[in-house]
């Protein structure tokens, strides 16, 4: 048994030690030092690389869900829901005689797609449609979505993301996701999101006669039949893939309290030259007033953004 001066020798020895260790400890390597009553005994651990902050951001990314009343709408008057019914009823003439008009043009681009590259005429996907009120109980110990509410309550209800099948003309090649696997790539960084736009006028995922389709917009025609049967309106955000979901920040999810539109906001205001937060803010805002008047005023606008063909590529 060694004495306690020798030990707080020892221990001076051992602090010494440490510090000459530091400077001898070979690069990608960290030192680990034992020490007991006899002994100093020193090991090196390889050390794993760290991820930077944008690639560590990118995977702890989650799916939020807000309250109920940081959502669009609330409680309707009788008024409003009588207005609601009657645009509602109005919106299906336009899409049912829009189907009908517009058959004839939709018949001939179907052939033309077919002739200009293997693959079927129509392109379907699940694009996220308007949110679903959930109530909290129903989410306790779901992983899948992060509550944003300070004041949880099992009882309160929550938009929770929903999806349906979306439908409109292929632009673009059938495996062009096993030809440009980098395009798929949905995982961003908030200054990479503050950047991107994710439609580029050389993109080669797009057929030839996909490109001219985007320029004239005829392949959003069958978006009629979505809206016919419910799943969009005429108006509001354009619907998102749910695999950018996890790029939303909580103050974004009110975009999915609406059902999504044919056009809106973004698409009169610059369109595919637009970044993904530009489009999002503008999505909001429309969130924010939205109304008849403003509908009323985004067609008419439309419809002359369409003609000179802005921002469409």
């Amino acid at each position: 048994m060694i004495s306690k001066n020798q030990n707080q020798s020892l221990k001076t020895t051992y602090k010494a030690f440490v510090d000459v260790q530091e400077g001898f400890c070979p690069a990608g390597y960290k030192h680990q030092t034992k020490f007991n009553d006899r002994n100093i005994q020193v090991t090196y651990v390889l050390i794993k690389e760290k991820k930077s902050n944008d690639q560590t951001q990118k995977n702890t990314k989650k799916v939020y869900c807000i309250p109920e009343d940081a959502g669009y709408g609330g409680s309707l008057s009788f008024r409003e829901t009588v207005a609601r019914i009657l645009y509602r009823m109005i919106e299906i003439m336009i899409a049912f005689i829009a189907l009908v008009l517009s058959s004839p043009v939709m018949v001939i681009v179907a052939i033309l797609i077919r002739l200009d590259s293997p693959g079927p005429a129509l392109f379907f996907q699940r694009r996220l449609g308007k949110s679903k009120l959930v109530s909290g109980k129903d989410l306790i110990g779901n992983k899948q979505f992060s509550i944003i509410d300070p004041h949880f309550s099992p009882s309160k209800k929550y938009w929770i993301p929903q999806t349906f099948r979306f439908v409109k003309f292929r632009t673009m090649y059938v495996d062009a996701q096993e030809r440009f696997p980098e395009w798929y790539d949905y995982n961003y960084s908030e200054e990479e999101l503050s950047k991107v736009a994710f439609k580029v006028k050389e993109d080669p995922r797009i057929t030839k006669i996909g490109k001219w389709l985007r320029m004239s917009t005829l392949d959003e025609l069958p978006n009629f039949w979505n809206v016919l049967i419910g799943d969009m309106r005429l108006v509001g955000p354009r619907p998102e893939i749910p695999e950018m979901l996890p790029n939303y920040r909580p103050g974004q999810m009110r975009k999915f309290t609406v059902k999504p539109g044919v056009t809106g906001l973004p698409q009169i205001n610059g369109r595919g030259r637009l970044s993904f937060q530009d489009t999002v803010s503008y999505d909001l805002e429309y969130v924010q007033k939205k109304s008849v008047i403003l509908d009323i005023k985004i067609i008419l606008m439309t419809f002359w953004r369409v003609i000179t063909q802005h921002g469409a590529f």
